[in-house]
């Protein structure tokens, strides 16, 4: 068809601007990867782009891995990319662990900084290690406290050298177990001492014992070692527990004591109540003797002169207890 030959004239000269513009796009990074030794194809580039890959970031990592001696594909750095993990912070850890003589893959190192970890950081201190404060200033305590068995508190400060042990860095616990586990060490050393001059003495014998718990387990780091920076004597612990608890046994002596005291002066009432009853009685059984007698004179059971002699008799006994108790008579003999 006459008409059809310009319609494909123009779409063969379009396909080749886009051929042209994508060659110019990518061409200065293949260029450099090839110069570089870290070969790129084109096509490789242009899938980037359509996968939407930064090719800038993955040709200029490659570059840095081979220069360095590492061969890091672009399909690891591509997955890796992909996966939102940081490509360079990975191959510069790499670099490093390679540097060091440290046996560390990129699916390792990949794994562990998609886990959150800083992969670069941890290499770091592989090679350096890192001295961790215990306990840590940045929580608000400047010494770790403990007893001993004589009662003198001791306040101790600890230097813990560790180092990141690669292979628990994902899924190891973190610098605050170190710091927790070495403060949980300290204080039952101290607390097993005899005195706290033994400790004063031998500062190191917290670190050796703690150091043979095996305190790093578990964690992502291993323990170089512990140093006892610092240790002072504090309050006489045990002397304050001994007052506070004669102070408790004093108020409870008294306690006991004013309940004794509330006992009796209740016990004494009683009693008083009892005597005033027994008085009431007394009375009572008092007044019955005049209707007594009257009844017996009504009766003819009591003659005047039975009556006569019973006054008599009362009389004397009143006379007698008068003059015992050296007072005068209360009434006259009849």
């Amino acid at each position: 068809m006459p008409g059809a030959a310009p319609f494909v004239i123009v779409l063969l000269v379009l396909a080749a601007l886009i051929v042209v513009g994508v060659f110019l796009r990518f061409f200065g990074l293949w260029l450099r990867a090839m110069l570089s030794g870290a070969h790129v194809g084109i096509f490789s580039l242009v899938g980037m782009s359509l996968r939407k890959v930064n090719p800038s970031v993955i040709v200029n990592t490659r570059i840095m891995a081979v220069k360095a001696g590492l061969n890091i594909s672009t399909n690891e750095l591509e997955a890796h990319y992909l996966a939102r993990g940081n490509v360079v912070n990975v191959t510069r850890a790499l670099i490093a662990a390679n540097k060091a003589n440290i046996a560390l893959t990129f699916a390792r190192a990949a794994a562990i900084d998609l886990a959150g970890r800083d992969i670069l950081q941890a290499v770091q201190m592989s090679v350096l290690p890192k001295v961790i404060d215990c306990p840590d200033p940045a929580k608000g305590r400047m010494t770790i406290d403990a007893v001993a068995m004589d009662g003198i508190q001791l306040k101790a400060k600890a230097r813990v050298t560790v180092r990141t042990n690669l292979e628990r860095l994902v899924g190891g616990a973190t610098e605050e177990t170190i710091i927790a586990r070495v403060g949980e060490g300290i204080v039952t050393t101290i607390g097993s001492a005899e005195t706290h001059k033994k400790v004063l003495e031998n500062p190191d014998l917290i670190s050796k014992r703690v150091l043979e718990k095996g305190l790093d387990s578990g964690t992502a780091f291993e323990i170089l070692s512990i140093d006892i920076a610092d240790v002072d004597v504090g309050e006489n612990i045990g002397a304050g527990l001994q007052r506070h608890q004669a102070a408790a046994d004093l108020d409870i002596a008294k306690a006991k004591a004013e309940e004794r005291r509330a006992m009796a002066v209740a016990h004494e009432q009683e009693m008083r109540a009892q005597v005033v009853e027994m008085e009431a009685r007394v009375k009572e059984a008092e007044a019955e003797v005049p209707r007594a007698i009257a009844e017996a004179f009504r009766s003819g059971n009591l003659g005047i002169m039975d009556y006569y002699s019973l006054r008599n008799v009362q009389a004397d006994t009143n006379m007698r207890q008068s003059i015992s108790d050296g007072g005068t008579p209360t009434g006259e003999k009849q």
